[in-house]
């Protein structure tokens, strides 16, 4: 075993626990973005034209990042490469963000039915169950892991934390067949982690990789926001401004994620963004509130909970490592 490998083996759980933190750190970003869109939705009154803007405005902040920034041009160079070669990126391996832009249209047509509380318990759960599959199958650009006892059991206290953290919320919320829309826009978030981490690798650039993906999902909402408007009529724009900057957060929350899921895996990178999203909520619901119920007390626990959920879902598979070290 040379030198550089010994010393890399000995960094990489340093290495996995800051992108834990990051992980969590994007997450905690996207809690505020989704603050942004939620209220840009309701003063809409239209999730999917709330959910366009956002995608238009984060793809156009990057469509220029890509054609200044010299990395950014050399990667659209080597995606192309990376298509065109025999046994390389398949192109549906570049349209991980249909799964963002159908979480957008789901929440539209479930959230309301369901409920924010169970809608989040359905999307967590296929996020978790998701991410435990993609890592097995080894889709993501972290290669395949072993589902281990203390990675079933992280996912599974995620679960318990997210329900215990929306349980005040789940009181007379009565499930139906529209649960399955966001349970299975949980699993497309687990498969756009590991799509757009392949993708990121091969172009050897996060903003080209993000761009690519806002891209994918602004046409797919696009889409989905052309039929509403025939249905529907062209919603009210409101004039406030800050209402329009949650693609700008959503570059750094894409950007991040397609970064880090090569040293966390992606179940690790859902647990952790889940944990932010949950922190970054609870803060918001103490300094910002957007109305005057509170933060009740098991608000507070399934944060904690969580937390810990993506401590154990990130304890070093040990049994696969001495595994490895016996000889062949």
């Amino acid at each position: 075993m040379t030198v550089p490998l010994v010393r890399q083996q000995r960094d990489r759980p340093r290495v996995r626990g800051l992108g834990m933190v990051g992980a969590t750190g994007i997450g905690a970003l996207l809690a505020v973005q989704a603050r942004i869109n939620g209220a840009l939705g309701a003063r809409m009154d239209d999730a999917v034209a709330a959910g366009l803007v956002s995608f238009f405005g984060g793809f156009v902040v990057l469509l220029v990042g890509s054609v200044v920034l010299p990395q950014a041009r050399r990667g659209a160079r080597n995606l192309v490469a990376e298509l065109r070669r025999p046994g390389g990126l398949r192109w549906w391996q570049c349209l991980g963000g249909v799964c963002g832009g159908y979480l957008v249209f789901s929440h539209g047509m479930a959230a309301t039915v369901l409920g924010v509380a169970m809608f989040t318990v359905a999307v967590v759960a296929g996020q978790v169950t998701s991410g435990l599959v993609v890592d097995r199958l080894g889709l993501g650009p972290a290669g395949p892991q072993r589902v281990t006892a203390t990675r079933l059991l992280g996912a599974g206290l995620a679960v318990v934390a997210v329900v215990i953290a929306v349980s005040a919320k789940l009181r007379g919320t009565e499930g139906s067949w529209l649960v399955l829309l966001p349970a299975l826009a949980g699993l497309g978030l687990g498969w756009q982690a590991a799509v757009n981490g392949r993708m990121k690798q091969a172009a050897d650039s996060a903003v080209f990789a993000a761009t690519v993906n806002f891209g994918v999902g602004m046409v797919a909402l696009a889409v989905a926001f052309a039929v509403e408007v025939v249905l529907r009529g062209f919603p009210a724009f409101p004039a406030e401004v800050w209402l329009y900057t949650g693609g700008l957060l959503g570059i750094f929350v894409i950007g991040g994620s397609v970064a880090l899921v090569r040293v966390t895996g992606v179940l690790v990178l859902s647990l952790g963004m889940i944990a932010g999203q949950l922190v970054g909520a609870l803060v918001l619901d103490v300094f910002a509130p957007a109305t005057g119920a509170g933060v009740p007390a098991s608000t507070v626990v399934g944060v904690l909970l969580t937390l810990l959920a993506v401590g154990v879902a990130a304890m070093p598979d040990r049994a696969g490592r001495a595994a490895r070290r016996l000889p062949r």
